[in-house]
């Protein structure tokens, strides 16, 4: 780091040094590109990732930290651009992550102390690393962090055939960027293709011509068990990790499940110092944005105070972590969380503390409410005596497959695709609310539902409404039914009795509601070419067809015995 009034270094006054060696305790050798100050002599912290991407994807950050001072080296993890081995995805990560950071202290140019960077996998590589407990490991800053079998590769046991794109984006060892960016044209239309075609998902791979040992492996471990587990820190290697961490997330993050988890266990487990030296920033980013900022990403504009330079303040974090510098003045408290609608930073000394209190909203109707013009509602008070609404999910309907610019969960919803598929889902309004409202946390939603097939999914996603209503889609869950009471331990639905479906696992939001908004509760079906196919027969998901497809027919209840209820998590007044 530059002392303040120091002249300030450029790219280039960095050296670059292509295809440095490390060597492995197993005789591998991985192969970097290190980043280094044109200062002879001069010994410095340094700074590391592990890459499945090819070296090279981090050739301007690499330049960025070397010319302020700090080594930084550029690593292709085992198997995959110029390193020896044979890449497993994810597998080797924890070993040679601490060889490579054993390695990094002891050159002449370092000073014994070394810090990870990166996001996404690279994230996952940090907290792999940090499990492994290298003695000279500093500090860690995992963005978008997934956490195997919670996130990847399946959300909420719910594969996607998306993963064949990214394996399809590291298979081999040379990079494939362009075959994984050209989503409309190619694979838009291979996921289309599947969906149509009603094929078992495990033969994707064969379908894309890329038959994969890492897809067929993993769609084996359908649910989290001892095999993702051995993926993740464990709580003992959690307890033993006191370095300080800086955790990155956003609202819209694909990850933002598996960054939380890995920041829950973590601080569960920690002692009292080392969970005071675990930061947390949630930014209104979606999961490209958790490394770059955007002020608009899938139609959505962001206000200019969520534009952090994020560079500047990894810049600002390891020098107070390995420098004895200031802390960051962005750091206010131990939480920092982007408050959309607003426009402005909110902090919290606790994730748990930002909700104040819940505050339950029943569902009710008068009659099926199936689509945003005849809709139920969203009350504060219990619905007396109600018949059940219902909606039927035939799997081999295909036909909203035209729809999915709107049915998938990361892009924005307006009510085009409530309407076209009316019948298909179940719509519920609050009234307009009378003043300005912050929700900031988690939405819970318990609903009473029958089904009468032995499984099936669900999709519940919260909307903000505004007065000429236009839709924005806030936050989503979704649920495999065979998974309604354990996620590790199927068990096939055998009663058509309504049962307590408790969907906890919506993504963090933090918005500010305007007076005469409103809320929209949507529950349906996954009908999506983004998302595998579930048939309803109750066989192994992955291994149906369309030849085995079961209509189901789904009975939400809402009364005085079955209370279905939207919890709405209400932020704290700012002090």
């Amino acid at each position: 780091m530059k002392v303040p009034g120091e002249k300030q270094m450029s790219s280039a006054d960095v050296d670059v040094h292509w295809d440095v060696r490390i060597p492995l305790r197993d005789g591998i050798h991985l192969s970097a590109l290190l980043y280094r100050p044109r200062e002879p002599g001069r010994q410095c912290p340094a700074i590391v990732t592990l890459t499945p991407y090819v070296a090279q994807t981090f050739h301007d950050i690499g330049l960025y930290f070397a010319a302020h001072g700090y080594p930084f080296l550029s690593v292709d993890v085992r198997g995959r651009g110029n390193s020896e081995g044979v890449f497993t995805p994810c597998f080797n990560e924890a070993a040679d992550g601490h060889d490579v950071v054993e390695w990094l202290a002891h050159q002449p140019y370092c000073n014994g102390q070394v810090a990870m960077w990166g996001g996404s996998y690279a994230g996952f590589a940090q907290w792999a690393t940090a499990r492994e407990h290298p003695p000279h490991l500093a500090t860690i800053v995992p963005v978008a962090s997934p956490y195997a079998g919670v996130d990847f590769p399946m959300r909420n046991n719910i594969p996607s055939p998306d993963l064949m794109q990214w394996l399809t984006l590291v298979a081999g060892r040379t990079s494939q960027d362009k075959l994984f960016c050209n989503n409309e044209l190619f694979w838009g239309a291979r996921f289309r293709r599947l969906f149509e075609l009603g094929e078992p998902f495990q033969r994707f791979d064969a379908l894309l011509g890329n038959p994969s040992a890492a897809f067929q492996e993993w769609l084996s471990h359908p649910e989290p068990d001892a095999y993702w587990d051995s993926y993740n820190p464990t709580a003992e290697q959690y307890a033993q990790i006191i370095i300080p961490i800086l955790t990155i997330t956003g609202t819209y993050d694909d990850d933002q499940p598996g960054a939380l988890k890995h920041y829950r266990e973590h601080l569960r487990h920690a002692n009292g110092d080392a969970h005071d030296r675990h930061y947390l920033i949630i930014g209104p980013w979606d999961h490209a944005g958790t490394r770059t900022p955007m002020p608009e990403f899938v139609g959505l504009r962001i206000g200019p105070a969520s534009l952090i330079d994020l560079p500047d303040l990894h810049l600002q974090w390891f020098a107070w972590t390995m420098q004895n510098g200031p802390k960051p003045a962005f750091l206010q408290k131990s939480v920092a969380y982007y408050l959309m609608g607003a426009e402005k930073w909110r902090y919290a000394d606790s994730l748990d503390e930002i909700t104040s209190h819940y505050i339950p909203l029943y569902l009710h109707s008068t009659g099926n409410p199936t689509d945003v013009f005849h809709s139920g509602s969203l009350l504060e008070t219990p619905s007396p005596e109600s018949e059940p609404d219902h909606y039927v999910y035939d799997p081999r309907d295909i036909g909203l497959a035209g729809l999915e610019c709107f049915v998938d969960p990361e892009s924005r919803v307006d009510q085009r695709m409530v309407n076209a598929s009316a019948g298909k889902h179940l719509v519920y309004h609050s009234a307009p609310f009378d003043a300005d409202l912050e929700i900031s946390g988690f939405f819970k939603l318990s609903a009473w539902i029958a089904i009468d097939q032995p499984d099936t999914d669900f999709r519940a996603a919260v909307y903000e409404i505004d007065p000429d209503g236009r839709a924005l889609l806030m936050t989503d869950d979704r649920l495999r039914a065979r998974y309604r009471e354990n996620a590790r331990k199927p068990r096939l639905l055998r009663s058509t009795q309504p049962l307590r479906y408790d969907f906890e696992g919506f993504l963090f939001t933090s918005r500010l509601i305007e007076k005469r908004h409103r809320l929209r509760l949507v529950i349906g079906p996954i009908n999506s070419i983004y998302r595998q196919k579930n048939f309803n027969s109750g066989g192994v998901v992955s291994k149906e067809s369309m030849s085995e497809a079961r209509p189901v027919t789904v009975r939400l209840f809402h009364n005085e015995e079955y209370p279905s209820a939207l919890y709405v998590p209400l932020g704290r007044p700012e002090s």
